[in-house]
């Protein structure tokens, strides 16, 4: 990989200041930036899917050791958090806090698109983004990236309930006067050894609201998850 150019390294150091760490190897840094659109996707040039691969495992151990410090509940309980830690809907809500997709180097048939808002690579950019503070600066600094931006998700898990999702909203609905929540699959994407669903739960006369999961059931429950997130 060549070296970053200052216009590269003018838009990493104003992420560096955001994130109020300094990279020693901007090349790496730089990488963890680069989506595979990049240079219309010509080999020449390295992106980030290896280092979203490494970044999706540091996440989980983040989350992990917070959750097991911090929450109590059984491991059923502290799995579902994680899996609502861990998903891409968060990683790019964090990447947004950071104004991550203003430094992502995209193609421009991509930047077109909405390609620095998309969750689908803000999310992927995100995990580069861990995983390069980590190869970089070791475990303590990924941690502090992570304590300081993850805590309102936690915080906001935490405060919905330890219950499952599914079951305290249809306590929730059944308590306003409302009908049994209506779950329906919207659209199931990707291969089959790694299908993405997208499920919405209707609670008639109230609202509405989508999850995507990895299965139908980590979907619906995503879903209630945030029709619970404003349940006044």
């Amino acid at each position: 990989m060549t070296a970053p150019s200052p216009q590269i390294l003018k838009r990493l150091a104003r992420l560096e200041t955001t994130i109020d760490y300094v990279f020693k190897d901007k090349t790496l840094a730089v990488m963890s930036l680069t989506h595979s659109s990049y240079g219309d996707g010509r080999r020449q040039f390295f992106n980030n899917e290896r280092l979203e691969f490494l970044g999706d495992r540091v996440l989980g151990l983040l989350t992990a050791e917070r959750l097991y410090l911090e929450c109590e509940g059984d491991e059923g309980n502290m799995a579902r958090r994680l899996n609502a830690l861990v998903r891409k809907e968060t990683c790019a809500r964090i990447a947004r806090a950071v104004s991550l997709g203003e430094a992502l180097l995209i193609s421009p048939s991509e930047i077109k698109q909405g390609g620095r808002d998309k969750t689908s690579i803000l999310g992927d950019a995100c995990e580069s983004l861990l995983a390069a503070l980590y190869l970089d600066g070791g475990y303590s600094v990924v941690q502090k990236f992570y304590n300081d931006f993850w805590g309102v998700e936690i915080q906001k898990v935490a405060a919905i309930s330890a219950k499952d999702p599914k079951t305290l909203l249809q306590e929730k609905a059944s308590a306003d006067g409302y009908k049994v929540p209506v779950y329906s699959v919207v659209k199931r994407s990707g291969p089959d050894h790694r299908p993405l669903f997208l499920v919405e739960v209707d609670v008639s006369g109230y609202g509405a609201a989508q999850g995507t999961g990895k299965s139908k059931k980590d979907a619906e429950r995503f879903a209630a998850l945030h029709l619970l997130e404003n349940w006044p």
